[in-house]
């Protein structure tokens, strides 16, 4: 939640650069500055960027569990699930920013501000959030990820996670690895 809100708060500071303050809305678009942002448009940024960042979020961690329950390795499942995540999610991420940027060439301001929100928003996300402080941040809890309380297993109905020991000893790939620090 963390990490989405440095996104959302990004993209609302590219908004309120480029639109309320007028840092290249001449330049780009042929609009002199607008002195604010409509209320609806960061609503919408907001929710726009929540449902696209978790959707990247949820499938970049996944393919990172499923590397980590198959090795035991933290280090491991981050290298393997950006390197078979990151390129699609970049690339997903480039689509949709073409296409927000296509969206901003229409005549009304409000969907030029809300389209130089997503567009922004969506590149920061994927980029920055998703592609290298996630892995960042995932690779220096090691273990920690993983572990899921028994009282939040109850009520999710599945097994609870328990940490494995440090001294474990796995196989990845060819060379053998002990388990995360």
């Amino acid at each position: 939640m963390l990490f989405h809100l440095l996104s959302v708060g990004a993209a609302y500071g590219v908004m309120v650069l480029v639109w309320q303050d007028g840092h290249g809305s001449h330049a780009l678009w042929g609009v002199p500055a607008t002195g604010s942002v409509t209320v609806w448009v960061p609503i919408m940024v907001f929710a726009f960027l929540f449902g696209l960042s978790m959707d990247y979020e949820v499938f970049i961690l996944t393919r990172m569990r499923e590397e980590y329950d198959a090795t035991g390795a933290t280090d491991h499942a981050v290298v393997t699930g950006i390197g078979r995540t990151g390129r699609l999610v970049t690339s997903a991420a480039l689509i949709l920013f073409l296409s927000f940027l296509s969206m901003s060439t229409t005549p009304t301001v409000d969907v030029k501000v809300l389209a130089t929100g997503l567009g922004a928003g969506i590149l920061l996300d994927a980029v920055v959030v998703r592609c290298l402080l996630v892995p960042a941040m995932v690779g220096v809890l090691g273990r920690w990820n993983w572990w899921l309380p028994g009282w939040a297993a109850s009520v999710l109905r599945v097994a609870p996670s328990p940490v494995p020991p440090a001294e474990r000893v796995v196989a990845v790939g060819v060379a053998t690895a002990t388990a995360d620090r």
